[in-house]
């Protein structure tokens, strides 16, 4: 009988030896005394993804994180579940190129839930997409709200969105 591997085992170990690498380049194992022991940054895999809607998106999107004009994103509030909850402050994550690959660690900075309309000038331009104007933010999120839309609760101007920045702490 041929020996079939099962393509998410392998994504599995990818992921997982990445955040060998990133664990120890990003010295986060240095941020706790050793008398605790093991602790659960070195043991607990972050949660792994990527942005948008598809490969593409993906990689676009990976790109200019990468190129660290992305440091902010946005998310439908109501998506979110008890197994996938909102990001806190400290949330590690591990971003996805369009393929499935391990590319970045994240660290989340900060986390703000504010209706669609309230979102501001600032948090557009943190995103990094198209020119960076709130104008162009509202319009490319309406439509990424409407299309992508897991719950089927459709689009509002006063939809609670998640605002999470963040940071860069290992590029592969």
């Amino acid at each position: 009988m041929p020996d079939v591997s099962d393509p998410h085992a392998d994504r599995d170990r990818e992921i997982e030896r990445f955040w060998s690498e990133a664990r120890r380049r990003g010295k986060l194992e240095s941020l706790l005394p050793g008398y605790f022991g093991a602790a659960p940054i070195t043991v607990v895999v972050p949660p792994a993804w990527s942005f948008g809607a598809d490969a593409d998106q993906a990689d676009r999107l990976l790109a200019l994180v990468l190129e660290g004009t992305k440091t902010a994103t946005a998310s439908a509030f109501e998506d979110y579940t008890d197994d996938d909850p909102v990001p806190e402050r400290g949330s590690l994550g591990i971003l996805l190129d369009g393929a499935g690959h391990p590319r970045a660690l994240i660290a989340t900075t900060e986390v703000s839930v504010v209706p669609f309309d309230e979102v501001d000038e600032e948090h557009a331009y943190a995103e990094g997409e198209g020119d960076r104007t709130l104008r162009q933010w509202r319009v490319d999120h309406e439509e990424f709200f409407t299309a992508v839309d897991p719950l089927g609760r459709g689009f509002r101007r006063d939809m609670p969105v998640v605002l999470e920045h963040f940071t860069v702490l290992y590029r592969h």
